[in-house]
């Protein structure tokens, strides 16, 4: 047995509570360690994976139960399974830093578990506690510990890429909440998310799609909302650009996020400006951080609504200074080009703005332990 948390599962309107522990069932063929090492020498992101993964399981009669660390490899799921059919999933995503006195720490995963269980209550899946979500990090790093790299220096923003998931496995067709859920979570060491280092990237504006509509899934981090987002991706590739910028979808003219990052204005009066969250916007950890680091500096946070005419008629005129996004995966990224279908607007020469590479470092300083933590966000995983 590794770990034990306190788990809350809600079962006909009543939760029940039960413990939860860790049964660690080894891999009999653990990866040689001249091969981990050469993929830890360049592990790309989302490439390779660790040896192990998490499960537990909820079904609606016994909540969760049979938590255990186990062999990463294919999951086995009846072609009915509830998921492959009405996409009732979520996921999250942390990263794991390792320290220079070799140990090894994540960010603010009860902001992850919180909005773990939001995604669930929108998703009508069963809400696993912030106790056992943070337990289940620390069972899977502990028995993995040896795939979180130690970055060469701090230029190298080497991590391991956590990622919890949940998804309804029980088998009928039907819409309907299904009554046997499983959730997992799998590790993969992670170079820095943009190849080549920190540079500016160009955003298409999509005039065709939208992510998300008020009352939908736009606040919940499940599947559907990134598969709605690759067609105007791969739009946007076909312009020569690196990432999609949505409007909201009811006037077309507010602007939301990108199809997986979340996005800020820097004003030169000091001011630094994010789409309000109105419930079509993910809630980023990245995001709140980068509010509170910037307050910390003496920056004035505004989250507001912000139209695509104020984004275009504000750099033009200096009055916003830079434009950045924010996330887990590539932390934080300046905006060099804003393109549409008529439209080509510069937002950055060069390397980009100072005030998101100076917010960029401090969220990196603190994540790898080279600077204090004020702010208690750290939580130690081996």
């Amino acid at each position: 047995m590794l770990f034990q948390a306190l788990s809350t599962s809600p079962i006909d309107g009543e939760p029940t509570v039960s413990t939860q522990q860790f049964d660690l069932r080894p891999t009999a063929h653990p990866t040689e360690e001249r091969i981990r090492a050469e993929i830890l020498a360049n592990p790309g992101f989302g490439r390779y994976f660790t040896d192990h993964m998490v499960h537990v399981r909820w079904t609606h009669n016994d909540g969760w139960h049979s938590a255990m660390v186990r062999p990463y490899g294919p999951l086995t799921l009846d072609p009915a399974a509830s998921v492959l059919h009405y996409a009732q999933e979520i996921f999250e995503g942390v990263k794991a830093y390792r320290h220079a006195d070799g140990s090894v720490w994540t960010f603010r995963p009860e902001r992850n578990a919180a909005r773990f269980q939001a995604s669930a209550r929108r998703l009508a899946l069963p809400e696993l506690d912030s106790d056992t979500f943070i337990a289940s990090l620390k069972a899977l790093v502990s028995q993995d510990v040896d795939w979180v790299p130690t970055p060469a220096s701090e230029a190298e923003e080497s991590s391991l890429y956590l990622r919890p998931f949940m998804i309804a496995s029980e088998k009928f067709l039907g819409v309907k909440p299904a009554k046997q859920v499983d959730y997992y979570v799998i590790a993969s060491p992670a170079a820095a998310y943009f190849k080549g280092g920190v540079k500016p990237v160009s955003i298409w504006l999509s005039s065709h799609y939208n992510r998300a509509a008020r009352g939908g899934t736009g606040s919940a981090k499940c599947g559907g909302n990134y598969a709605a987002s690759l067609a105007a991706q791969k739009e946007a590739e076909a312009h020569g650009c690196d990432q999609v910028a949505f409007l909201d979808a009811v006037e077309n003219q507010w602007v939301e996020e990108l199809g997986g990052m979340n996005l800020f204005f820097v004003f030169r009066d000091g001011r630094i400006v994010t789409p309000a969250l109105t419930g079509t916007i993910l809630e980023g950890v990245t995001r709140d951080s980068v509010l509170q680091l910037a307050a910390d500096d003496g920056l004035q946070p505004e989250e507001r609504a912000i139209s695509i005419d104020e984004w275009r008629e504000g750099v033009r005129s200096g009055e916003i200074s830079e434009v950045f996004a924010c996330g887990t995966a590539a932390v934080i990224t300046p905006v060099g080009e804003l393109i549409s279908e008529d439209d080509r607007l510069v937002c950055a020469e060069g390397s980009g703005g100072e005030v998101g590479k100076s917010l960029r470092k401090q969220l990196l300083d603190i994540q790898y332990g080279r600077a204090e933590d004020r702010h208690g966000w750290l939580t130690r995983l081996a």
